[in-house]
């Protein structure tokens, strides 16, 4: 496994990093399970979960994927061996199963946080994360920035950060980042954590694939020069870049067909552009799902590539991606498939 030293911490993450969100809906406790074990065996040392997950979120199914990672935790006894990062919940009108207020508050943390460490038997997290921000913004499938003059959020970022810094001091967490978040979030949360002399974020979550580059256009500078490195999320596009789809080995249960109204990856210029690197992956003797994740590996803002699986084939396949060298002729021909079909899934 290749490990990298992740921002301005003294935590050495591998850089793939085991997505969690289908467990307790598409995946069982037991398949968690042996899916945590192979990942460890394979030198996978970081596990991202979430407050939120399974995904899509229900009230049945909410706080499952925690509470499989806490079983496998405490039979395992591998707390000590693994980089274990969660998030709070934000602000969704959806949501209000999991906690009547989802903003981000001081006690609304704490009181988050406290469930986050009960489901998953343990006293402390490595990085706690904001899944997204509370303001309204341009995230979650949104490229163009529309303000909005009626908007009610009322900066809340200097609590945020004395609350992280606090919960640090505690032993809580060690660390605290931030999720789907913009450049302006971004810039914001250090500037004030640098006026104060508090713990700065470590890390940014967003998606980042071949079909949504959208990092890019103005984090990766930030994150090379910031040094908050992208944990990526999302990096087969709900499974669209494995080529499983137009090679019609798909099935009823694959995420495309599960949830049809998830559509951001799922229109005629995703496919279009998806088509083009599944011929750039066959003329380099490379899977798609090769080809997709070994790009995200080579790009220099990169902290981990979250990677997930319902099954273990996909899940071997998946951290495999660390051992493929992309030749110079392939990362040419993506770049050129980008400039044709730039970022069609926002």
């Amino acid at each position: 496994m290749k490990y990298v030293q992740l921002g301005k911490t003294d935590l050495k993450v591998s850089i793939i990093c085991l997505g969690t969100m289908t467990y307790g809906h598409q995946n069982t406790e037991a398949e968690a399970h042996e899916q945590l074990d192979y990942a460890l065996e394979r030198g996978v040392n970081f596990i991202d979960t979430a407050e939120l997950y399974p995904v899509p979120g229900k009230p049945d199914t909410q706080g499952l994927t925690e509470r499989y990672i806490g079983t496998w935790l405490k039979k395992s006894g591998k707390r000590e061996e693994i980089i274990l990062a969660s998030k709070i919940t934000g602000p969704s009108p959806g949501l209000k199963y999991i906690r009547s207020n989802l903003g981000f508050d001081r006690n609304q943390i704490m009181q988050a946080l406290d469930n986050n460490l009960e489901r998953l038997r343990t006293d402390y997290l490595d990085i706690y994360q904001l899944h997204w921000p509370e303001r309204k913004t341009n995230f979650f499938g949104k490229l163009g920035y529309d303000h909005d003059i009626d908007e009610t959020w009322e900066d809340n970022f200097i609590q945020i950060v004395e609350t992280m810094n606090e919960l640090i001091k505690s032993g809580k967490i060690r660390h605290w980042g931030i999720s789907n978040e913009t450049p302006w979030g971004l810039m914001h949360y250090l500037s004030i954590a640098e006026k104060h002399n508090l713990a700065r974020c470590i890390s940014i979550q967003n998606p980042y694939n071949l079909l949504n580059r959208s990092f890019e256009i103005g984090l990766a500078e930030m994150a090379i020069r910031e040094d908050v490195p992208l944990l990526a999320y999302s990096p087969l596009a709900f499974g669209l870049l494995s080529g499983k789809y137009h090679n019609k080995k798909d099935g009823p249960h694959d995420r495309l067909n599960l949830y049809k109204v998830m559509s951001r990856y799922n229109n005629e210029e995703c496919w279009k552009a998806t088509q083009a690197y599944n011929e750039i992956a066959n003329t380099h003797g490379l899977t798609p799902t090769q080809l997709s994740l070994a790009y995200i590996n080579t790009r220099p803002f990169l902290g981990a590539n979250i990677i997930g699986a319902t099954s273990m084939t996909q899940l071997k396949e998946n951290i495999d991606s660390y051992t493929i060298n992309l030749p110079q002729a392939a990362i040419k021909s993506i770049e050129d498939v980008h400039k044709k079909y730039s970022n069609p899934a926002p």
